[in-house]
């Protein structure tokens, strides 16, 4: 019974990165041996065990043979006679089939460490086309190591995996789960770039894979293409390090643009409510959060009208502010002015733009909630003059305050 640190916690050391999460593969064991032992069984399609005092992560050396479609259509073998070598062939990606022993040794038999050096992204056997799950853990892998690219063998494997069909059978939970852990990496315009390049956005996301080659006015828009466009807004939200939901709002407030007709190109009227329309299918397709459609469906419909916010009378303002629903979701508003800059910068040459109409419509904000909504309900004769009384106060406020900002 010997146990190895395999995986990312390899991959990352070698890589001069803070290792996270260490996980061990155990040869030599049975199930009965690790209970023994004092570990706890986690495992439900495959024998793993948390250790007694660390609790990491300890899962007997398997093979794995494909039964059917998708990343669950496997039977899995776990035995004492399972190899260290047959364990890591089962892997993705060279760089994550390293194991370490516990003297400090490598065991590299698909030489991970060249491919290291390389930067490149390499599959370890044929048997990588049997998960579709592998082709976004290779697209997230690009968004979070940078530097890396997919070696060409790879990407005509990952294409031929798309061709017969295998993309289809992912489930929606899955391709959300990746979607999200790549929207939360460093360059996340890669990920979305490389499932294009194989096929594989056409398929798991043609909402999005649509907007390359749908060309925008080039006085608001100087990169011109729309998908160049929407993947410069999310990786300028990486940059900033913006939360998920701000960054799936960056990368959905454009979907409309896609179904723009051809005749009236480049200009895209009414995108905004076709972009609202499109992200109701896909958070109903993919079982998106609460939190992240809440706010995309936002920054849809009502991006677009913030660049007139300078131009809002006080009233227009207020109505602006309650379309919004600022005053009861306050974080969200506040989010929805981070993805709206996202989209300002995120233009060819604009990458610091003033965000004049932005902190126009929080100043006014701002203004309204010095209006106390309770003591004027209490001055109200009658219930039905509220809310028409604490409109008044409140445009009041916000003109005073916009003139003495002038």
């Amino acid at each position: 019974m010997q146990s190895y640190l395999v995986g990312g916690a390899v991959r990352d050391s070698l890589l001069g990165l803070a290792v996270k999460d260490r996980d061990y593969v155990v040869v030599g064991a049975t199930p009965a041996h690790m209970l023994a032992a004092g570990f706890r069984a986690v495992g439900k399609d495959f024998p793993v065990f948390l250790h007694p005092q660390t609790q990491q992560e300890y899962a007997l050396a398997r093979t794995e043979r494909k039964t059917g479609k998708g990343y669950k259509g496997f039977s899995v073998y776990a035995d004492p006679d399972v190899t260290l070598e047959e364990d890591l062939a089962r892997r993705d990606f060279t760089i994550n089939a390293i194991a370490q022993a516990e003297d400090g040794s490598l065991i590299d038999p698909f030489n991970g460490q060249l491919d290291i050096q390389k930067k490149l992204l390499r599959h370890v056997t044929a048997a990588f086309s049997e998960d579709p799950v592998r082709i976004l853990r290779a697209a997230r892998f690009l968004a979070r190591f940078t530097d890396f690219s997919v070696a060409a063998e790879t990407m005509l494997l990952m294409r031929e995996m798309v061709a017969a069909g295998e993309v289809n059978a992912l489930v929606p939970e899955r391709v959300w789960q990746e979607i999200a852990k790549g929207l939360m990496e460093k360059q996340p315009s890669r990920m979305f770039e490389m499932l294009r390049d194989c096929g594989a956005l056409k398929v798991i996301f043609p909402e999005l894979d649509r907007l390359w080659g749908v060309p925008q006015t080039a006085t608001y828009h100087p990169e011109i293409d729309t998908g160049i466009h929407v993947m410069m807004v999310i990786d300028y939200a990486a940059k900033q390090g913006y939360s998920l939901p701000v960054r799936f709002a960056a990368l959905t407030h454009d979907l409309g643009k896609g179904t723009t007709p051809a005749d009236v190109l480049p200009r895209h009227i009414g995108h905004e409510l076709r972009s609202v329309d499109l992200i109701r299918d896909v958070v109903a397709r993919l079982h998106v959060p609460n939190d992240c459609k809440d706010l995309a469906l936002v920054v849809a419909k009502y991006h677009g009208k913030l660049h007139a916010a300078r131009q809002m009378k006080a009233s227009t303002l207020l109505q602006f502010l309650e379309e919004l629903d600022a005053f009861r979701q306050r974080a969200r508003f506040e989010d929805f002015l981070l993805a709206c800059e996202c989209d300002s910068r995120g233009r060819l040459g604009l990458g610091n733009c003033p965000l004049d109409d932005a902190a126009h419509l929080a100043y006014a904000l701002q203004a309204a909630l010095t209006i106390d909504a309770g003591a004027i309900a209490k001055q109200c004769s009658s219930p039905v003059h509220i809310k028409h009384s604490v409109a008044e106060a409140r445009i009041h406020a916000i003109q005073s305050a916009l003139h003495l900002s002038r």
